[in-house]
């Protein structure tokens, strides 16, 4: 990989993760790693481009369908795709299904970007993490082995101490807070070959004192009931926190907002 290169446009799709809940800004939207990302690489190049097509609660086989097309058509420097984890939630879960469509998106978009770079997903410390492991490392597994034979680059977040950490999640435990999400933007600045501005984003958070148990009871009964409760009633109707939304960024235009 080049050391300190020029990239002059980038296209991001996925999922919540990538749209960048929960980096909430004052004006009620959500900022994220990738648009973070974006304003480095703007900073670099005048005339950056940037498109985010990534769309909260979208399963692997939505990403191919909906963004995988758009993102190759618009043939840019990079291109990053984070998808099928919120396949591995799901009750019924065909692994082998969502390794093919993984592999027909890289298959796809390679071809149409100087680099496409994948991730490995963070994951929080804690039960729900222990419940799923398996299938989530099974789908690193595949991302590892599709990138290594169509010569795409990898973000290793999930070997990151610093992003287990239960601090660097909101309070639904599902989606990284700022820092979380200033950490990833530094991890895939660096894969792609800039270098470091936080070389240690890796490293764990200082310690702090752990809550009490009176304030972790309070903290589970707000997660069941503002976060827990509603993300199972939408998996019993079939619905997801998607439905009937727009990406924040469609088109590949000129990059407009705060560099990191």
């Amino acid at each position: 990989m080049q050391t300190n290169p020029t990239h002059t446009s980038l296209v991001a799709i996925g999922d919540s993760f990538t749209e960048g809940m929960s980096d909430l800004l004052p004006d009620g939207t959500y900022r994220g790693w990738a648009d973070l990302l974006a304003g480095r690489m703007a900073a670099r190049a005048p005339g950056f481009r940037y498109a985010n097509l990534a769309v909260r609660g979208k399963l692997i086989a939505q990403i191919v369908e909906e963004q995988v097309g758009p993102a190759a058509a618009m043939q840019p420097d990079v291109i990053t795709l984070v998808g099928g984890l919120n396949d591995t939630l799901r009750p019924k879960c065909d692994m082998g299904r969502v390794r093919a469509l993984l592999e027909e998106a890289v298959e796809r978009l390679t071809p149409a970007c100087k680099h496409l770079v994948l991730m490995r997903s963070p994951g929080r410390q804690g039960p729900v993490l222990e419940r799923f492991r398996p299938r989530m490392e099974e789908l690193f597994a595949c991302v590892d082995d599709v990138a290594a034979r169509h010569g795409a680059l990898v973000v290793d977040l999930y070997g990151a101490p610093s992003l287990a950490d239960p601090r660097a999640w909101d309070v639904d435990r599902l989606h990284l807070t700022d820092e979380g999400h200033r950490r990833v933007a530094e991890a895939v600045w660096q894969t792609l070959g800039y270098e470091p501005e936080d070389p240690e984003w890796r490293t764990p958070m200082p310690p702090t004192p752990p809550p009490n148990w009176t304030a972790r009871r309070i903290e589970d009964a707000r997660f069941t009931r503002q976060y827990l409760l509603p993300w199972i009633g939408r998996r019993l109707t079939g619905r997801s926190s998607g439905d009937g939304l727009s990406p924040k960024r469609p088109d590949l235009l000129p990059y407009e907002g705060p560099a990191a």
